[in-house]
């Protein structure tokens, strides 16, 4: 029986905007690299960062 603690769920990502509007970073409001028309939640690449960091498995 494997002992699986850490599961990782592929989250469907948004596509890249090709230019402005961009959406806002839902935790700080910076620009993210997504489009404004996206619907989910979007983070800029400096939070997507720290929340990978607090969710990764530290195993």
């Amino acid at each position: 029986m494997s002992e699986d603690y850490c599961t990782i769920r592929e989250a469907p990502t948004p596509r890249t905007a090709d230019g402005p509007p961009y959406a806002e970073c839902v935790q700080c409001r910076k620009p993210t690299e997504y489009p404004e028309s996206y619907k989910g939640i979007t983070l800029c690449p400096v939070c997507e960062w720290q929340e990978a960091q607090l969710t990764a498995c530290s195993g």
